[in-house]
């Protein structure tokens, strides 16, 4: 049985002001999109990686990109191409005529946050380049490893619109998204107020909090508590999608630890040392739904994944 460990309150409060202070800052040049900025948040401190999908112009970059303010800490943007090469993003080695030895080049991976933007640009060779680094954490260049530094996060952008030029993201490296997000159109009067003070707003952005401030809020996350019955309701979710009429292919026990590990990241968030059944039925439409391949049939119908897992959900027993 678990055993509950509390956090003192006074942890619980300033983790949660710090938390606070990171989405006001984002909210200064994401103007509308608080539950987006909510969750780019809760993945960094999760140790997750998002994937944004959505038509140009709305906001994808921005949102990276004012994260990466608000955190002080390393950022490098990789500019996904056709021509862009695996050694362009993990590194390379390079012979020193002077000193005779080989010298490692780090590539636009070896940084805390990494935007890799028009994901779906690059080659399926070029894609898989990120695979080791957002599973283990690490680089392989010539036979050395290289541990990349904490917090090591990817935000991956890329437009769903857009064929020709592009080369759909594997299964396998959807799967490896904590989140994925959709930011949409914003209203009339919030994109009235993006073409006022747009531009200014992102010129007065400054970071909030330390990389070391990143470290201790996952540490804090980790420490969150989940009931049995909690972590019961997570497995009995992703089970379903494996025997469901209308998925293919359903959710592995990498995506039950990510609803796992994202939940006890939004209790933090929300100020409590204890992960909620509400926590997950909240998360389920951007943890799972990018995790799950349709059926023929389901294609057919036009069924987005959201409603099968929103159906899901809506059939498990809520644990009291």
């Amino acid at each position: 049985m678990n055993e509950q460990i509390h956090i003192p309150k006074e942890t619980l409060s300033r983790a949660h002001g710090q938390i606070q202070s990171v989405i006001d800052n984002i909210e200064t040049v994401i103007v509308g999109k608080h539950e987006c900025v909510e969750l780019v948040v809760l993945a960094l401190l999760a140790r997750g990686h998002v994937l944004i999908e959505d038509v140009p112009g709305v906001g994808k970059t921005s949102l990276v990109s004012a994260l990466a303010k608000s955190v002080d800490c390393g950022f490098r943007r990789i500019q996904f191409t056709p021509d862009l090469m695996p050694s362009d993003v993990t590194g390379f080695s390079v012979y020193n005529q002077k000193s005779g030895e080989f010298e490692f080049r780090a590539g636009g991976v070896m940084s805390n946050l990494v935007l890799a933007d028009e994901i779906n640009r690059a080659s399926a060779k070029t894609q898989a380049s990120l695979l080791e680094a957002m599973q283990e954490r690490q680089v392989t260049v010539d036979s050395h490893t290289y541990t990349l530094e904490e917090p090591f996060m990817v935000l991956a952008t890329q437009n769903p619109l857009e064929s020709f030029g592009t080369y759909p993201l594997p299964d396998a490296q959807i799967d490896r998204f904590l989140l994925k997000l959709s930011m949409g159109y914003p209203s009339i009067e919030e994109e009235r107020r993006i073409i006022h003070d747009g531009r200014a707003s992102k010129k007065s952005i400054r970071p909030v909090i330390s990389r070391e401030d990143v470290v201790r809020l996952s540490a804090a996350a980790d420490s969150v508590f989940v009931d049995e019955s909690v972590e019961r309701y997570i497995v009995e979710i992703t089970a379903a999608t494996r025997t469901h009429a209308g998925i293919t292919l359903g959710i592995s026990p990498r995506g039950s630890i990510a609803l796992y590990s994202a939940s006890k990241a939004l209790a933090l968030m929300r100020g409590r040392d204890y992960v909620l059944p509400d926590d997950i039925k909240y998360l389920t439409p951007s943890v799972l739904a990018h995790r799950i391949t349709l059926s023929s049939e389901a294609k057919l119908n036009h069924t987005r994944p959201e409603a099968l897992i929103a159906e899901i959900v809506d059939g498990i027993a809520i644990p009291v």
